[in-house]
Formats: C-alpha cells, sequence, structure tokens
C-alpha cells in the first residue's frame, strides 16, 4: 500500500475513504433521474442552435451535467467525512453544522460550488450561526468553501449567487 504521511488518517483509512468515494460516482443517469431535474428546452434548443449540435448531442450533454453536478457533490461529503478521523473532538453529525467540536467551541458550514450560497440558503445559514453565537458565548463559527477564494467577499463568488 502506497504511504501517504497525511499524518491524521491513517494510509488505510484515506485508501478506504478515497475508494468508497470512488464508488459511489453516477456513471450513468436514466430518464427518470434526467427529468426529476428542471431541464429548460428552451436553453437546450439555444444551445443545439448556437454550438451547432443536434438535440442528441445536447441531451447527452445535459445528462453529463447531471451527473457531474452530483458527483462534484460527493466531493464535498468526502472533504466534509474527513473530519471523522482528524479526532481531537471532530465530528460530523447527523444534523447541525456540517462539521462540529464542542471542546474548542467550533462550528463550521461548508459548501462547494454545486452547494452554493444561494438567496434561500445564506440567510438560514446565518441564523443558523447567529442562534449558535447566542446560545454559546464561546461559539466560533464558520463558513468553509472549496473553490476559488475571494478574500474580499469571503468565501468563492461562486459560494454567493
Amino acid at each position: 500500500m502506497r504511504h501517504y504521511n497525511l499524518g491524521f488518517i491513517s494510509d488505510e483509512d484515506i485508501y478506504k475513504h478515497v475508494k468508497n468515494t470512488v464508488l459511489q460516482y453516477r456513471r450513468s443517469i436514466d430518464l427518470n433521474e434526467f427529468n426529476a431535474n428542471i431541464v429548460d428546452p428552451i436553453k437546450l434548443t439555444f444551445d443545439a442552435k448556437v454550438y451547432g449540435k443536434t438535440m442528441e448531442e445536447v441531451v447527452a450533454d445535459e445528462c453529463f451535467r447531471q451527473i457531474d453536478k452530483s458527483d462534484t457533490n460527493k466531493i464535498g461529503y468526502f472533504h466534509q467525512q474527513l473530519f471523522n478521523y482528524a479526532g481531537m473532538g471532530w465530528i460530523v453529525p447527523a444534523a447541525g453544522f456540517d462539521v462540529e467540536n464542542h471542546d474548542l467551541h467550533i462550528f463550521v458550514e461548508m459548501k462547494n460550488k454545486h452547494n452554493t450560497m444561494n438567496s434561500a440558503s445564506s440567510p438560514k445559514t446565518y441564523m443558523k450561526m447567529q442562534n449558535k453565537l447566542l446560545e454559546d458565548d464561546l461559539a466560533q463559527c464558520y463558513l468553509a468553501c472549496r473553490g476559488d477564494f475571494n478574500p474580499l467577499q469571503g468565501c468563492a463568488l461562486d459560494c454567493f449567487h
């Protein structure tokens, strides 16, 4: 087995964690899954005409986009679940914040490019953090974003639409 020398996780555990993530990747999509997402037929028509593609090619591109979005969410899950191996009080609770450390009073919401901070989730996240700060005088709440970082706006521009 390869030696990763990550310190907070054994070589065997990181191997298993990566393997489990790869096994969760989507490789196909059926018609019901495709239709579960709202697809704009006007956009598909424009895409076909603008890019000189057949409707079949545009639908195949949309299928790939949906699969890729799902797989990107798996990478977010991968990052979050790494905290299960960190020890020192870090947990990934079933409910609440994405990552918590009660000993250090740290509470983290994690976002990635496809799990964005939109107009609905942004106030909800802010209120969740505000409630935690009011409940626990020592609490530190963080919003951690995977992707491009803009120091003037905090998380990646993708996280704030």
